[in-house]
């Protein structure tokens, strides 16, 4: 069956990267980002999968991870990934399609999913095939972008904004950019397959003036503090949660790792050049320590 295709936010060939995290003044978004990841995630597993990995700013902090699988629509991000990092075995690249994710079934103890999700059209889609390939009891690490932020709820209060930040549903303040609901993203996340464990309230300091006029150590250390009230209410800009996988579902039990994106076909073939799909013939590109399962 072939899976409908929603748009995509492609940054290939972008200066994200440099322009948004190196010059863009986010050390403290990094900060508090790095320790709401550390509060959620297994300390330790055997494969993890990050979906979203950009140029890899999270990659190297799964440390106890034997192995991390890096997945991002842009062929250039993935390229910086693998040049920041390196070729270490520990780490493999992939230039593939979030909706049609090119792994077997149940073959992931752990994945993250970091300021990506708001790029997602089709929030239930993404989250099928990221349960489809995280084994029975795997954990998932999400954050999104809170549409019900404090910022929000002032400004619709007082006229400055015409959607309503209590409505569940998402809201795209820019092409192809989403904030949601909380309520909505713990009801997707139980309708396919997982249960939410903990949530931290992340970038509550967000404000330009306060990151001119506070030193960010300051203001890391308060929002280090601050986070915990997640469980309780959502009102910053960013939101993280773990969530875990409930039900019944395959476990991979072979070393092979990939599945054709296009038919689900576990049957690949190595080749010169990459592997080749058995069932439809299709060829996915192997070059220069990076896998390519969409066509460049």
């Amino acid at each position: 069956m072939t899976i409908p295709q929603p748009p995509i936010c492609d940054y290939t060939n972008s200066d994200y990267q440099s322009s948004f995290w190196n010059c863009g003044k986010r050390e403290y978004e990094d900060r508090v980002e790095a320790i709401a990841l550390s509060r959620l995630l297994p300390t330790y597993g055997k494969i993890l999968l990050e979906i979203g990995a950009g140029a890899g700013r999270n990659s190297t902090r799964y440390h106890g991870y034997e192995r991390i699988f890096l997945l991002d629509y842009s062929v250039t991000q993935i390229k910086q990934a693998q040049q920041n990092i390196g070729n270490q075995d520990r780490f493999y690249y992939i230039v593939a399609d979030a909706y049609r994710m090119p792994f077997l079934p149940g073959l992931f103890d752990a994945a993250t999913m970091i300021r990506t999700l708001h790029h997602m059209v089709d929030v239930p889609l993404v989250l099928q095939q990221i349960r489809k390939v995280l084994k029975p009891g795997a954990i998932f690490i999400l954050e999104y972008a809170n549409k019900q932020n404090l910022k929000a709820i002032l400004r619709f209060v007082f006229g400055q904004q015409k959607w309503n930040p209590f409505r569940k549903e998402s809201v795209e303040f820019a092409q192809l950019n989403f904030n949601f609901h909380p309520s909505q993203i713990r009801d997707w996340l139980m309708e396919n397959g997982f249960v939410t464990e903990r949530q931290l309230t992340v970038s509550h300091f967000r404000l330009p003036i306060l990151k001119r006029l506070l030193p960010v150590d300051l203001l890391v250390t308060l929002d280090a503090m601050v986070q915990y009230t997640g469980n309780y209410w959502q009102l910053s800009p960013s939101v993280f949660l773990r969530a875990k996988v409930v039900g019944n579902s395959i476990v991979c039990s072979s070393e092979q790792f990939f599945a054709c994106p296009n038919c689900c076909s576990p049957n690949l073939n190595n080749v010169s050049d990459g592997l080749k799909c058995n069932n439809c013939q299709h060829l996915w590109l192997y070059k220069n320590g990076v896998y390519y399962f969409r066509d460049v």
